[in-house]
């Protein structure tokens, strides 16, 4: 933890070290605090998984800590931004890049409302779809949504004095260069650090930036919900069996050997995500590619299931295209969060051609050469497998594609 400051300085930041220490004892992992610029050197940095900038200010490195440090990061080490992190290093493009944004300027602290836009990573998956807390909220000079992934933003319209025109990041994740980094707005009071919503926020930050945690953080533009967490509108129940909405927006199978799937209409080219957690040894699975049909074998013979378990054989393992590929199963393990923890799909329907990524890492990828299983009948469901199965879903979303010939990654 570097808490160096050349500008303002926070009287938080004994606080933040002192919460950052105290997660580490009960998260596993050692912490050394310092406001010594010395300890930027390629042996020194090579010790830690990750470094978290504690409301650093101003120009805090030279020349040759910087270099150490960048090349840190290009050796995959990682980095946490908390709050005035990103009022640091103005002059240096490497750290601009890497905390996602600059500090412009900021109202009096007050309460506001943050929007939860990613719930699977876990520094936000706690959260319910709105979190109300007090802090003092930063604008930036520019906003980090194309280059990085966007975990939660402020609604400008419940406090005063945001000037970011409506789209307003408040915390994000990016792979950058070959090195992770997370950067959250919050942490301007000393109270932040006592609360809890606040410190799982920072450790799940944390657990992500150390890879002790896996997540999708590369940007997300362009989609829009099939499923909000609020109505199954558009969806229907086929077979037996049934899902259960919970507050949380969580969707939960129940029973019989059914599926949910989206009966509004059909996809031709698209990008699909969504979230899903497993509570054990739960087997579950995304259909894809199938007709409309109130029988849920339907979609087993005739489209593509991306099967969600995984302790099964390697072709009906998760992340495989159920009975006809594997994932790649070193990639997918290193990828996948255990039960009781979220994980997101990318299911990317082009063609014939049917890519799934895990957490944000590419495991399969695989063309149908069928005509009579075309991937064109693009009716998407989720399987409620059986009685003893109980796998969650959340934040269905959609972004169509142009209708052309698959592209590379």
């Amino acid at each position: 933890v570097f808490s160096k400051t050349a500008g303002f300085r926070h009287d938080s930041i004994p606080e933040g070290i002192t919460a950052i220490e105290e997660l580490g004892r009960t998260g596993g992992f050692r912490v050394d605090a310092t406001e010594n610029a010395g300890a930027f050197t390629p042996r020194n940095l090579r010790r830690y998984d990750a470094v978290v900038f504690m409301s650093t200010t101003g120009d805090v490195l030279d020349t040759a800590q910087q270099r150490a440090f960048e090349g840190y990061i290009r050796g995959g080490g990682a980095y946490v931004g908390v709050h005035a992190a990103a009022d640091t290093e103005y002059d240096w493009e490497f750290y601009g890049g890497l905390a996602g944004a600059y500090f412009r300027s900021h109202p009096a602290v007050q309460p506001a409302t943050v929007t939860v836009e990613d719930r699977a990573h876990p520094a936000t998956a706690h959260l319910a779809r709105t979190w109300d807390r007090t802090d003092e909220w930063y604008d930036y000079r520019s906003n980090p949504r194309e280059r990085a992934h966007v975990l939660a933003s402020l609604d400008e319209s419940s406090y005063t004095g945001g000037t970011m025109h409506g789209d307003h990041p408040i915390a994000w994740c990016q792979n950058y260069q070959g090195g992770r980094a997370f950067y959250t707005g919050g942490g301007h009071t000393k109270e932040s650090y006592a609360e809890p919503a606040f410190r799982e926020h920072l450790l799940g930050g944390i657990r992500w930036a150390i890879g002790d945690a896996q997540a999708d953080c590369r940007p997300e533009t362009g989609y829009r919900p099939l499923f909000d967490g609020a109505s199954l509108e558009g969806w229907k129940q086929a077979g037996p069996g049934s899902f259960t909405l919970g507050e949380d927006g969580t969707l939960t199978s129940s029973g019989g050997m059914g599926m949910l799937w989206y009966a509004e209409r059909g996809f031709r080219s698209y990008s699909l995500k969504l979230d899903w957690r497993t509570a054990g040894d739960d087997n579950s699975g995304v259909f894809v590619g199938f007709p409309p049909s109130d029988d849920p074998w339907s979609a087993v013979n005739n489209g593509y299931e991306i099967q969600i378990d995984a302790t099964d054989v390697p072709e009906r393992t998760t992340g495989s295209v159920y009975g006809f590929r594997s994932a790649d199963l070193d990639k997918r393990d290193r990828a996948l969060n255990p039960p009781g923890e979220w994980n997101t799909y990318e299911i990317r329907v082009e063609g014939e051609r049917l890519r799934v990524w895990l957490n944000g890492v590419k495991i399969n990828d695989y063309t149908n050469t069928d005509p009579a299983r075309s991937l064109a009948d693009g009716h998407i469901g989720i399987q409620n497998h059986g009685a003893e199965d109980q796998v969650s879903f959340r934040d269905i979303r959609i972004k169509e594609l142009p209708a052309t010939a698959a592209r590379g990654d």
